[in-house]
């Protein structure tokens, strides 16, 4: 067997079961870069593919967790086996599924869509966001900025016009992952006016995983020979010719940009790898050196945003491994990602423990990710700065849109107001269809609501942010 078959074993089990490759190769012989050497032209001893095979063979099913095969030795040479990282345990219901099956937590749109609407929470988070412009300092030949949950593109929406009036006159390369077909839809409506404000723009969306997004390129093979490469040069000069031809792009995102759950881990999955490349016809000259070409892209990012990235219930090993650390890496000389999440211990989560007492779905706070972190990037985050932050800076307050005489302590609230504000609570906890039917079915969420908004006379929620940076060179 040579290691390109190897490399193909560990990808095709690693796609079943779920596991980041890193993860297998701790697991399987205690070395988290295994495939990386492999893939490099790492050799192996014949006792190591013994034993890769053996993991493979005794863990085929992906429900169970696969068992740590001890190593003497590996590629050669003997390495000292990783501290086990231990997370905390996850909150989960009696009454229903697994709460990790559910890792996304706006499958329903009307509920993510109505949150959007009424709360100010894009917004804010935009603003946190574009304060970190102040400490990157962008290299030739562009900045580049990568968004790890593009959404509806408010965020980026934002961000980009943040980044404009800062550096007016350099050439942006943007990526984005996004899964969803309707955010991407959404996202592309709102660019239109941003290639005419700023034509040195390069756009890439994809609905690679995190650690595939951010260089363009799948490590699997078969995924790779059906990737959908697309790249469009944008004629004309004005928004409105822009946003025509970019509406054009709506049957060739129908087509290719699918998406279905994954039966073992409850995620969602692309049918296809798609990559979207979206710039100006008369900037191509220019832009030239940083429009990606298949095969992969340097990462190097200068700013990385992971906003609401992972679910809060999800496990602090899913959480470090494979979302954060792999954005981690992708950090440029002076790079900065900057990563939000809910917080909960606001008027929002009273109402969630009025109707469920004890509910506390945010479990893991920054310092136990950061600290989760650490430990997964190993001598490779040597020089990355954790940046935990005081409360008073990594908190930040968001609101829902009520007008000053809707909320009176005399006065009746209003049946949308007190949905709206229902609907708020329950996204931002992330509680799951089955329990907010069940709450809904006897009325209480709506005398459990009523009772907060009249205690507080408003509602606002917190999100918390924790930035890792990269020393410059």
């Amino acid at each position: 067997m040579n290691a390109q078959q190897l490399l193909q074993e560990i990808s095709d089990y690693c796609r079943r079961t779920g596991l980041a490759e890193s993860t297998f190769g701790r697991r399987a012989v205690n070395d988290g870069k295994l495939a990386s050497r492999l893939r490099h032209g790492g050799r192996i001893t014949t006792e190591t593919l013994d034993r890769v095979r053996s993991f493979i063979a005794n863990n085929l099913n992906p429900a169970a967790r696969p068992t740590v095969i001890a190593r003497t030795s590996n590629l050669g040479h003997d390495l000292p086996a990783p501290r086990p990282l231990k997370a905390p345990a996850i909150a989960s219901t009696a009454d229903g599924p697994d709460p990790q099956r559910n890792f996304r937590f706006f499958d329903n749109r009307q509920k993510y869509l109505l949150f959007v609407n009424t709360c100010s929470e894009k917004w804010v988070v935009a603003h946190r966001v574009a304060l970190e412009l102040a400490n990157i300092h962008p290299r030739p030949p562009a900045l580049r900025l990568f968004d790890a949950g593009v959404g509806d593109g408010t965020v980026l929406l934002r961000v980009m016009r943040a980044m404009h009036d800062r550096f007016p006159h350099t050439p942006f390369y943007i990526a984005g992952k996004e899964i969803s077909l309707e955010d991407v839809r959404l996202a592309m409506q709102k660019m239109s006016d941003r290639f005419t404000e700023h034509p040195a723009t390069v756009l890439v969306l994809t609905n690679l995983a995190y650690a595939d997004a951010p260089r363009l390129a799948v490590k699997s093979l078969s995924a790779a020979s059906s990737m959908v490469w697309h790249e469009v040069a944008l004629t004309g000069t004005s928004a409105h010719q822009f946003e025509q031809q970019i509406t054009g792009l709506v049957p060739f995102l129908n087509q290719n940009w699918k998406a279905g759950v994954s039966p073992k881990t409850g995620n969602p999955v692309y049918d296809r790898p798609v990559v979207l490349v979206v710039y100006r016809e008369d900037h191509k000259f220019l832009l030239d050196p940083i429009i990606p070409r298949p095969g992969g892209t340097t990462a190097n990012y200068d700013l990385v945003i992971a906003s609401q990235p992972y679910r809060a219930r999800a496990s602090l090993e899913f959480k470090a491994t494979r979302v954060i650390a792999p954005l981690a890496r992708a950090l440029g000389p002076g790079g900065r990602l900057i990563a939000i999440h809910s917080h909960g211990d606001d008027p929002g989560m009273e109402i969630i423990q009025k109707v469920w007492p004890g509910e506390n779905p945010f479990i893991h706070d920054r310092h136990q990710i950061l600290k989760a972190v650490k430990h997964e990037l190993g001598s490779a985050g040597r020089d990355l700065n954790f940046n935990t932050y005081a409360d008073n800076r990594s908190l930040f307050r968001y609101d829902m849109h009520t007008l000053p005489s809707e909320i009176q302590e005399t006065s009746s609230i209003g049946t949308s107001t007190l949905f709206a504000a229902w609907n708020a609570a329950i996204y931002v906890a992330q509680v799951e269809d089955h329990r907010v039917a069940a709450a809904a079915a006897d009325g209480r969420y709506l005398e459990a609501t009523s009772e907060i908004l009249h205690k507080h006379g408003e509602l606002w929620l917190y999100d918390e942010s924790y930035v890792i940076s990269r020393r410059r060179a």
